[in-house]
């Protein structure tokens, strides 16, 4: 065997300098030329870390408390700042999970990364430098890459973001990468699209990768090795195969059991409600304007969201999925009054939220209740947990003096807040607890209706699972509906009773639990499903369906159905004719010119060579 390129010996962080505590302790693994070492654990357990740790970024007041970090033969910790500089950003490079804020926001990215590459190579000159950079970003498969050198961070979406930082990552050609939860933000297709990209650029470089994550699936689609963290302890150190088939530790057994199914053991899938009608949406749709470059006065419309329609039961939940730029936060803006539609209508238990302004939006306004994605953002950190949940009661004026405090402990009871914390402030809570906070908040107005904006996923897959039970619960006991807005197929799976997709602002299909899951009718569908990260078999083959690149640009709309230039099927309607959303029983609906006899059947065998073969005896012209 080759000597490791990265070696970790006996590692140990404290804090504190009188009682210390260790956040990691003992911890020992190596990384081999050329390999991707997976790391896998719950939040807390010290993932995020041990990655800074290894590039030997510690911000105080953490401390090295023993232990070593060897690569190629020196001690990183060890290191001068000047001697690790040398290294940090040309030998060694890190990727953390928000690109969003990791480039400066008054400069272009093009030339963000060749500023880069200019320092690592003096000599090289800027026409030479622009040309790497963009067959980079070229390669990572940017849309465009010559036109988006010049433009600048807000301007790219979450995918092109963090294929951005790939590339700033790789300009160096480095020998190791650290990727600290990279694909967790992201919707499942593009997802798919960055670990296949790092499994060619790792081969192409020959970079040797450490790749954390709090998703075991992930971990198995990309990892050749995978470190098993729990409590800041290495647990269990096992090659993928191994990990899957015969888990060495209890933790990791536990883990593999807390990963959520899609089709292997899903169990009993939420049925569709018979009850009444709580939210109605009509032909809803949104443009809005931006300027054209191109134009001095000129403007251009941006379609976010294009005639949807759909219907959700009391105590039902639909789930909405899409790549992220299909429309969904739009749709939720609209759905929670936020923004009004350009044209069609709003019902929420009857009343058309679209038209009601003052004193009757605020009365409407109890019925439904909007939660976001960003824990720490969405709670303000200078009131306290009993006066943010008090809020609400005070706005709508429902409650005053001894019964506003007794309502608020009924909430805070009911999510599972401890009273102790009603005047604390929110420095020091978990995501998990932060978002029962905003839950607990919404919830002491008894709202008929949850919009859940990607409520879910900034959490790890056990914590979501507490939540998941949590809105189970409240929705047995007070018959909440439920909207999930998420690309989180596992979530959406195990919690809702239809699942309508959304693509480039139309929905293309919409039905029950198990036909989406198991024999959907859109292709665009099926790429979604055979995109995401499982440990178990897939029905839809990433071979078959697997798309590049990003949907096209919500101004330019191509004629005929708006997927064509990604489906793998089609065909000379697919150009000419946009496909309308048709019942085909059973409340369920496509938008495809397919018929569901001509895409192949799922299989967890069937090549993608074998599949397209399937479509084509059926005379689909490619």
């Amino acid at each position: 065997m080759a000597e490791p390129l990265l070696k970790v010996e006996n590692l140990s962080i404290a804090i504190g300098a009188n009682a210390p505590r260790k956040l990691l302790s003992d911890v020992s693994f190596t990384v081999q030329p050329r390999a991707v070492l997976g790391v896998i654990g719950e939040s807390g357990s010290g993932k995020t870390l041990l990655a800074q740790v290894l590039v030997n970024w510690l911000p105080p007041p953490l401390r090295i408390a023993s232990g070593k970090v060897i690569y190629r033969g020196s001690d990183l910790l060890g290191m001068s700042g000047a001697a690790m500089a040398a290294l940090r950003g040309r030998e060694i490079a890190y990727i953390g999970s928000n690109p969003t804020t990791a480039l400066d926001p008054t400069m272009p990215v093009g030339h963000q990364i060749e500023e880069k590459l200019r320092k690592i190579e003096p000599g090289l000159s800027g026409r030479d430098a622009r040309h790497r950079v963009i067959e980079l970003l070229d390669a990572v498969r940017i849309p465009s890459a010559g036109a988006r050198f010049d433009e600048y961070p807000f301007q790219f979406s979450g995918g092109m973001m963090q294929r951005a930082m790939i590339v700033d990552a790789l300009i160096s050609r480095p020998k190791l990468l650290v990727a600290d939860n990279i694909t967790q933000p992201l919707d499942v297709t593009v997802a798919a699209q960055i670990l296949r990209l790092l499994r060619e650029l790792q081969r192409d470089f020959e970079t040797s990768i450490v790749f954390v994550s709090s998703s075991l699936g992930t971990i198995t689609d990309i990892a050749d090795e995978v470190v098993v963290l729990h409590q800041g302890r290495v647990v269990a150190t096992q090659d993928k195969a191994a990990l899957q088939a015969q888990p060495s530790h209890a933790y990791t057994r536990e883990l593999l059991a807390k990963v959520p199914r899609l089709w292997s053991g899903v169990g009993e899938v939420p049925r569709p409600s018979a009850e009444p009608v709580v939210l109605k949406v009509v032909d809803v749709a949104k443009l809005y304007e931006v300027k054209d470059r191109a134009s001095l006065f000129g403007k251009k419309q941006v379609q976010a969201v294009r005639g949807v329609s759909f219907e959700v039961r009391r105590g039902e939940s639909l789930g909405l999925i899409g790549e992220s730029g299909c429309g969904k936060s739009t749709l939720s803006r609209l759905l929670s009054s936020l923004e009004k539609p350009d044209t069609g209508a709003i019902e929420v238990d009857g009343g058309d939220v679209a038209v009601l302004r003052g004193e009757a939006l605020l009365a409407m306004r109890r019925k439904f209740q909007l939660l976001l994605q960003d824990p720490y953002n969405a709670i303000p950190s200078h009131a306290s947990i009993g006066a943010t949940i008090e809020e609400p009661l005070r706005i709508h004026r429902l409650a005053s003096g001894r019964r506003l405090r007794e309502r608020v402990c009924e909430v805070m009871t009911e999510v599972g807040l401890s009273l102790d914390l009603y005047d604390s402030l929110p420095v020091g809570l978990s995501a998990g607890q932060r978002q029962r906070v905003n839950i607990a908040r919404a919830m002491v107005l008894e709202p008929k209706l949850l919009i859940l904006d990607e409520t879910l996923s900034a959490l790890d897959q056990v914590e979501q699972a507490r939540l998941l039970d949590l809105f189970d619960g409240l929705q047995r006991r007070h018959g909440i509906t439920y909207l999930y807005i998420s690309h989180d197929l596992a979530m959406v799976r195990r919690a809702c009773a239809r699942i309508a997709v959304m693509y480039l602002g139309r929905i293309v299909e919409i039905g029950d639990n198990a036909t989406i899951f198991d024999n959907p009718s859109h292709p665009y569908t099926r790429t979604l499903l055979s995109s995401v990260s499982t440990v178990e078999a897939k029905p839809f083959l990433p071979q078959t369906y697997l798309l590049e690149g990003e949907p096209p640009d919500p101004i330019h709309i191509p004629r005929g159905c708006s997927f064509q230039s990604r489906c793998p099927f089609v065909f000379d309607a697919c150009r000419s004719r946009e496909p309308a959303l048709l019942a085909g029983g059973a409340g369920h609906a496509t938008a495809c010119h397919l018929e569901p006899r001509q895409l192949p059947a799922a299989s967890f065998g069937m090549s993608g060579q074998s599949a397209r073969r399937a479509v084509d005896e059926h005379g689909v012209n490619g």
